[in-house]
């Protein structure tokens, strides 16, 4: 949790790394490939624990098999991990998104709901994937997607000290402005794979080490 005292100083540093981002990333959105708001939830699923490049090269016969709400229904589980075994976890995304259809369908009328509290009913939806197909599907945002990525480089850049996804969301959307809750996520997303890598590497050649110094 910030101290009030420090949070005038980060407001400023995060400004300052913002800024700086979008001069590297000018194009910085999500990676993820889909066609429509349920896609959005299945790819999203589908990442956890996985690359997005992963999920866009299993998604792209997925979704060519899968078309329509009903047919993620009326799936055949065993047939369905095997078609999204690549992306890891298989068992438990298979019972997430399968489950995840039935109730978008019979409780939201087979459209994604525009509410955190009502994303959050949905199986295998977490804060941090609400605050992204939110934000995607709808342009509706409610907080900050807190990835690996970005938890880990919130740490590096001393935005927060906290551990967990949920504290370093809260430290994030105190210092960084809400207009750029939504890119905040993509911009250190991009920054988290092409220059401050999680691999050991040296910090001192990253461009924000240089710009924050």
């Amino acid at each position: 949790m910030l101290k009030d005292k420090d949070i005038p100083k980060l407001k400023k540093r995060t400004l300052k790394i913002i800024s700086a981002l979008w001069r590297l990333f000018p194009d910085a959105k999500i990676a993820l490939r889909y066609s429509n708001n349920w896609e959005l939830l299945v790819a999203v699923e589908l990442s956890a624990q996985c690359t997005d490049k992963k999920v866009n090269e299993v998604t792209s016969a997925l979704f060519k098999k899968y078309r329509m709400l009903d047919d993620y229904i009326h799936a055949n589980p065993r047939e369905f991990e095997k078609d999204i075994h690549q992306t890891g976890f298989y068992r438990a995304k298979t019972k997430n998104i399968l489950a995840a259809a039935k109730v978008v369908k019979e409780k939201f009328n087979g459209k994604l709901p525009k509410t955190m509290d009502a994303m959050l009913t949905i199986p295998g939806v977490g804060r941090k994937s609400a605050n992204v197909i939110l934000g995607n599907a709808y342009g509706i945002v409610e907080g900050i997607a807190v990835d690996t990525h970005v938890k880990r480089l919130a740490r590096v850049l001393g935005l927060s000290n906290e551990i967990t996804p949920e504290k370093i969301e809260k430290d994030l959307m105190q210092i960084v402005p809400k207009r750029e809750w939504f890119s905040m996520t993509y911009l250190l997303i991009e920054y988290g794979r092409k220059y401050c890598i999680a691999r050991p590497h040296k910090h001192e050649l990253c461009p924000l080490t240089k710009i924050l110094k």
